[in-house]
């Protein structure tokens, strides 16, 4: 898991609970405060996802290349 995910997945949960208490305590910059950090925890959870994704396909790659450069390997 990449780094990006877990911290995208904290900003994401403290965004929703500073959002929320903006929203019953009737202050408007912290419903607006939570809601960016929010969005900037999904943005860099959805990054971190790409990463993941990445590294493992370029991993796979690596695996059936070594399969196929194997002279052993019929």
């Amino acid at each position: 898991m990449d780094k990006d995910t877990v911290k995208g997945t904290i900003d994401d949960v403290a965004g929703r609970a500073k959002r929320q208490v903006g929203e019953w305590t009737g202050d408007t910059g912290t419903q607006v405060d939570g809601a960016a950090q929010q969005v900037k925890g999904k943005v860099e959870k959805a990054l971190g996802n790409i990463k993941d994704t990445a590294r493992d396909a370029a991993n796979e790659v690596d695996r059936s290349h070594r399969k196929t450069d194997d002279p052993k390997r019929p």
